[in-house]
């Protein structure tokens, strides 16, 4: 795992616990290399019973498998349009935290779960 000094997890009262900065990231400043474990989708009904449900991503060439990622990949909040952005890096087995703007210290950092800032689409918990 690789990630920029100064990444904390704080408590936002709407969103519960996420990722905050207690140092300056500049656009594009890799944030975080996060290694993953994979979970094929074989096992990906038995997520959605448990608490990992919320904090998996889609992976694979067909994203029908899952990834749990470590350090502090899975507990980066979701924003419509949020500070960072993540990459999928199949071939390592790791998910990669951008900055896609400036972040000030203080900071939380967000990421779009759709993948895609500015993506609007459903997601299964209401936001704040």
């Amino acid at each position: 795992m690789n990630q920029i000094p100064g990444l904390y997890i704080s408590e936002d009262k709407q969103k519960g616990r996420g990722v905050f900065t207690s140092t300056a990231i500049s656009e594009g400043d890799l944030i975080e290399v996060c290694p993953v474990i994979v979970i094929s989708k074989v096992e990906l009904p038995i997520i959605h019973k448990t608490t990992l449900h919320d904090y998996y991503f889609l992976w694979g060439e067909n994203m029908d498998d899952a990834a749990i990622a470590l350090g502090f990949g899975s507990m980066y909040n979701h924003a419509v349009h949020p500070n960072a952005n993540f990459i999928l890096d199949l071939e390592n087995n790791t998910i990669d935290i951008v900055a896609i703007e400036n972040i000030e210290p203080g900071e939380e950092i967000t990421i779009n779960y759709h993948g895609e800032p500015g993506d609007e689409g459903n997601l299964w918990f209401q936001q704040f």
